[in-house]
């Protein structure tokens, strides 16, 4: 390739800062009215991917092991697919954990891509960059929430190439906790596994498809615009069941980690009815009306289940906010800041 054809950054460097998400479940498995999955989702305060990316001469990853590998294929793939320069230093400060049902694949991905789009002036959004990735496939919460934060519902995927559309963004109550139940011994299913669970397991009733979508139009969304945190974990954590024991047979039960399964079966004990696994798990989370309800369950648990050394549990809150990208700038010499999303 001639030098003259070689693209040539336009910023210094790009810092991502991308959140992880809750996938709540999925409403219509079924698919026969022509579009299938559909799926809630929330974007969370922490958890998220922070990284660093800037122009080198070679490709560079540091950063936790696990996200470095995955970061290292996505910008050699990337870059190889847009014909940008090899060479890139990438710093990663934080990961969402791996296979853990909280979006860091995604997240992972449309960081890398949307860095090297910045760093190369590209203007290519996160749909676009979704599909370079190979994200998107079945849900759009991961765009959605890299986008724009809080409660999202997706329309399902159509016939198109295209993700799954976001139709209905709205911010999550900023009082309402989450308490997040981790397994730290298990993994989520993931790649050949998940895709041979989706294509073996049986045709979703349309019944169930029928009732999981009248539940989210008539008691979820209401619930939520409500302010009525009960009503709303009732929605969910039915949702959860229906969804969960159909997936059953591919993850050896309703939840994916016995352990997080038992902590669940506790919590829906003592009357909280918003509880549920993010998308293969194996994390499981409740809905908690408050911070002071948040911390009285985390007390309990801890009282209950702290022997246990693969669990973990932590109280957070929804990121009603997507990405934030700073990009630092050269200009006249010195060096600019610019936020962007």
């Amino acid at each position: 390739m001639r030098s003259e054809h070689v693209k040539q950054p336009v910023c210094a460097s790009v810092h991502v800062e991308a959140p992880a998400r809750l996938h709540l479940g999925f409403i219509d498995l079924n698919g026969s009215l022509g579009r299938r999955f559909g799926s809630l989702g929330l974007t969370l305060q922490g958890n998220g991917t922070s990284l660093k990316l800037a122009p080198a001469k070679t490709l560079k990853v540091t950063g936790p092991a696990h996200a470095s590998s995955r970061a290292l294929a996505y910008a050699t793939f990337i870059t190889g697919r847009l014909g940008l320069p090899s060479g890139v230093d990438i710093e990663i400060h934080s990961a969402t954990p791996d296979h853990a049902g909280l979006g860091s694949g995604t997240q992972m991905a449309l960081a890398i891509a949307s860095a090297l789009s910045r760093l190369y002036g590209l203007g290519l959004d996160s749909q676009e960059l979704a599909v370079l990735t190979g994200r998107g496939k079945r849900s759009g919460i991961g765009i959605g929430a890299f986008d724009s934060g809080g409660f999202l519902l997706d329309g399902g995927r159509g016939e198109t190439n295209r993700p799954p559309p976001v139709i209905v963004q709205r911010d999550f109550p900023e009082h309402w906790r989450m308490l997040l139940i981790f397994d730290l011994s298990g993994r989520g299913i993931h790649g050949k596994t998940e895709i041979s669970a989706f294509q073996t397991l049986p045709v979703f009733p349309d019944d169930s498809a029928a009732e999981l979508s009248r539940l989210v139009l008539m008691q979820a969304l209401p619930a939520l615009a409500e302010g009525d945190c009960d009503r709303f974990g009732h929605a969910v954590g039915r949702l959860q069941q229906v969804v969960g024991d159909y997936f059953a047979p591919a993850q050896s039960g309703r939840y994916a980690s016995i352990e997080v399964a038992e902590v669940l079966s506790w919590i829906e004990a003592q009357g909280i009815a918003g509880i549920g696994q993010s998308s293969w798990g194996p994390t499981g989370f409740a809905i908690l009306p408050d911070e002071a309800a948040g911390q009285e369950v985390l007390r309990q648990l801890h009282g209950r289940f702290g022997e246990r050394p693969n669990l973990r549990f932590e109280i957070t809150s929804a990121r009603n906010h997507g990405t934030r990208i700073e990009v630092c700038a050269v200009t006249a010499g010195h060096a600019a800041l610019r936020t962007a999303m």
